[in-house]
């Protein structure tokens, strides 16, 4: 059994998603020199939480430790620790955009229930939290299991107004997520960030890969939601990408989250219940941290079989990211 963690520590909370094969690795945090908290263990690990599919997106529950290769840095490490983790409970926070660009068609209202679906896919042994931004960040509740409670917050959430400060928020909730996860016991739930939002951001002062270095250090995986409308969408034929979905994909991505589109209701079930399932089917791996302090990159591969693993993509050896060290 592996050593207690102390809060923010060399990472025990759950990360995941992200095609590792196929993403970018984010640029470290400005100074990622700062002493970090340990385990409570003769060395520092660092474990990674990994989702295995195959290439029909069914989750893959029967490997071992020795079908995975931890690579950092383009070296590979020994896994030391190893555990199968599956349909366990959950926290996540949910963060509700409502800058002013949600008062758009029915943005705010398909927010709304977006927030709803999530609250509706998790069971009584998650936990979950509402935060809402335009230029801050507000804790509309606490962490709880009172779905009711969360639903009943959604309707004294703040109407849509004012600019947005989306990466700064993402980053802010972040740290409050892995402060809840680190606390309370050996193995803390699953932990992650739901942004529900248009993508539009006019004010932060984080670039998403500066939220995605502190995210990343801190094993938070980021989720994002994003309403728009039909013809915003960039998978159809009248859309187009825009910057905004693109930063957004990147830093889901290197976190080990993901990036989904709703045009419609029925979207928005499909994505909660596809990112709180993913929370629940894990593979939990560890390996001792480098000696060399700096951000480093991180692949999980699955050996001799055609998987698609999702798991986030790098950490920093030697200290912690900050909100102040990427440049806030």
């Amino acid at each position: 059994m592996w050593g207690r963690a102390v809060l923010l520590g060399v990472v025990w909370t759950m990360a995941l998603s992200g095609a590792v094969a196929a993403q970018q690795v984010p640029p470290p945090p400005a100074d990622p020199q700062q002493p970090a908290a340990k385990f409570k263990s003769a060395v520092d690990l660092v474990s990674v939480a990994a989702v295995v599919k195959d290439r029909k997106g069914r989750f893959v529950s029967d490997l071992s430790r020795d079908d995975f290769t931890v690579v950092e840095a383009g070296e590979a490490r020994p896994i030391v620790g190893f555990r199968a983790e599956d349909d366990g409970p959950v926290k996540v926070a949910v963060l509700f955009d409502v800058s002013g660009s949600m008062r758009v068609g029915s943005k705010a209202v398909d927010a709304r229930e977006a927030a709803r679906q999530v609250f509706s896919a998790l069971r009584s042994t998650d936990q979950a939290a509402l935060f809402s931004f335009d230029t801050r960040l507000d804790r509309v509740h606490d962490f709880t299991s009172d779905y009711g409670a969360l639903q009943s917050s959604l309707g004294h959430v703040n109407p849509p107004y004012g600019q947005t400060s989306l990466y700064d928020a993402v980053a802010e909730t972040a740290r409050a997520v892995a402060a809840e996860a680190g606390t309370g016991g050996d193995l803390p739930q699953r932990a992650a960030v739901i942004v529900i939002t248009d993508g539009v951001d006019t004010k932060s002062r984080l670039t998403p890969a500066q939220v995605s270095g502190i995210a990343s250090g801190i094993d938070v995986p980021v989720y994002v939601v994003a309403v728009m409308s039909f013809l915003d969408d960039p998978r159809t034929l009248e859309g187009s990408a825009t910057a905004e979905t693109g930063g957004l994909q990147d830093l889901a991505r290197w976190t080990g989250g993901d990036l989904f589109m709703v045009t419609a209701p029925a979207h928005a079930n499909v994505s909660a219940r596809q990112i709180v399932s993913e929370l629940r089917h894990q593979y939990l791996l560890a390996f001792e941290a480098s000696s060399r302090p700096g951000w480093k990159s991180l692949e999980i591969r699955a050996r001799g079989r055609d998987l698609v693993v999702r798991a986030r993509s790098g950490y920093t050896a030697g200290g912690r990211p900050s909100l102040e060290a990427a440049g806030r």
